[in-house]
């Protein structure tokens, strides 16, 4: 998810992106694995992503959208269609994400677009 924040802040190549965050940033093997499977992902398909978050947002802008909920959403997003994980598990993330990094308010909106999302993928588990 930080790497998705950086990414939209800073608009840079996402391969460039990636090699610097890990030079400050060490993981174990499986998290760096997964996490660049997330970022990977969801970089190749953000304008998918965009889509559909723009079709279920019904009470903001796309453009309103602050860039932490954003990355929050389309990282979401990402493993609800690559089918990474149950849907209530990338819902459950994608919400403390939202109240650790972004705000409380931010969070219900979030678990809307999600389910509103997931309802238009036919993700039921």
């Amino acid at each position: 998810m930080q790497m998705l924040f950086q990414w939209e802040m800073s608009k840079k190549d996402p391969q460039k992106l990636k090699l610097q965050f890990w030079k400050g940033a060490p993981a174990a093997d499986l998290t760096y694995d997964f996490a660049n499977q997330l970022f990977d992902g969801t970089a190749q398909e953000v304008h998918e992503l965009d889509a559909l978050i723009e079709q279920h947002c019904d009470t903001w802008k796309f453009e309103r959208i602050p860039a932490i909920d954003l990355a929050i959403l389309r990282m979401a997003i990402y493993e609800l269609r690559a089918n990474t994980a149950p849907r209530r598990t990338v819902f459950n993330e994608a919400v403390e994400l939202a109240k650790k990094f972004s705000s409380e308010e931010s969070a219900p909106y979030l678990n809307g677009i999600l389910h509103a999302v997931s309802k238009k993928l036919g993700r039921k588990t």
